[in-house]
């Protein structure tokens, strides 16, 4: 299989898949690249470290004929990535998308087809601790929408140690995940702290109850009931369960590279816009974090 990524959670999934299947990981930053190659997949973990041997290259070539691609990338390069994929996918493969954000799925339906396209969504957590090398954050469950084949993807996955579950629509998932990232991942940026800080300050676990209940409101002005009565409720989990982690978006931004907040609060916003629905702590939040790109924070 491929795996498309070079960041925290691809090295996470690396080594848990590359335990299992040949792994392929497809990647542009040359220092993972390397790492991969001669130090394998490697997991700073509470027993130890865990070294797993994957394969790594930046040419689509060296993937051909993959029957599986793990979508991993941030959302600003699914397009390029979603091309690449059409270059090297099998005829009968599929691609899996795990990422944050809305639009993933269609740029990979566009270049794919829905036949060959897996929505998921994934609860877990990792930091990015050197080039090909990750310390798992906490979280293990995975939501695949459902899908012909999709069961030989949730079986790759429960091998791996997963936690995988089935739903039916994948707009639902998309979203329910929305109200998890909304609001932790950007006040984990802007807060600089770990995502179970977040539960631990009032007035911090007030603005993601706020931002959470603005997406739950903004997705049933869409016709998407999320699942839970309590709109902050899988925010909380997730903080919890991954309560020791740094967020993607806290990497990122001590990285000094892109963020995704605008696949993320980005979009919850314009959707708000579109429908009426009033989203002011989530534009408060993609602007804070936008704002600290701009002053080039660090």
């Amino acid at each position: 299989m491929t795996l498309v990524g070079t960041g925290a959670l691809a090295t996470l999934f690396a080594a848990r898949l590359g335990a299992i299947v040949p792994v392929t990981v497809l990647g542009s930053w040359g220092e993972a690249l390397a790492a991969f190659r001669e130090r394998g997949a490697t997991l700073e973990t509470g027993e130890g470290t865990i070294r797993v041997p994957v394969a790594a290259t930046p040419d689509p070539a060296g993937c051909r004929g993959a029957r599986l691609a793990l979508v991993l990338v941030k959302a600003g390069a699914t397009a390029r990535a979603a091309g690449m994929i059409r270059s090297f996918l099998a005829p009968d493969g599929l691609a899996v998308t795990l990422q944050n954000g809305l639009g993933n799925s269609e740029a990979l339906v566009a270049a794919l087809g829905g036949e060959r396209v897996v929505t998921g969504a994934a609860e877990v957590g990792a930091t990015l601790v050197a080039p090909g090398r990750a310390r798992p954050g906490g979280g293990r469950r995975i939501s695949l929408a459902a899908h012909p084949r999709v069961a030989e993807v949730e079986a790759l996955l429960s091998r791996a140690g997963f936690e995988v579950s089935i739903v039916p629509d994948a707009k639902q998932l998309l979203w329910e995940k929305l109200s998890v990232t909304a609001p932790l991942l950007p006040l984990t940026a802007l807060l600089r702290v770990s995502n179970g800080e977040v539960l631990r300050r009032s007035s911090a676990r007030a603005l993601l109850e706020a931002a959470a209940r603005e997406v739950v409101a903004t997705a049933s002005a869409l016709g998407i009931e999320l699942p839970s009565g309590d709109p902050g409720e899988a925010a909380r989990r997730v903080a919890l369960a991954t309560a020791g982690n740094d967020s993607s978006m806290l990497q990122d931004v001590r990285r000094g590279v892109a963020t995704e907040v605008d696949a993320i609060n980005g979009e919850v916003v314009a959707a708000a816009r579109r429908l009426g629905v009033r989203a002011p702590v989530n534009e408060t939040l993609w602007l804070g974090v936008r704002a600290l790109a701009e002053g080039g924070v660090a």
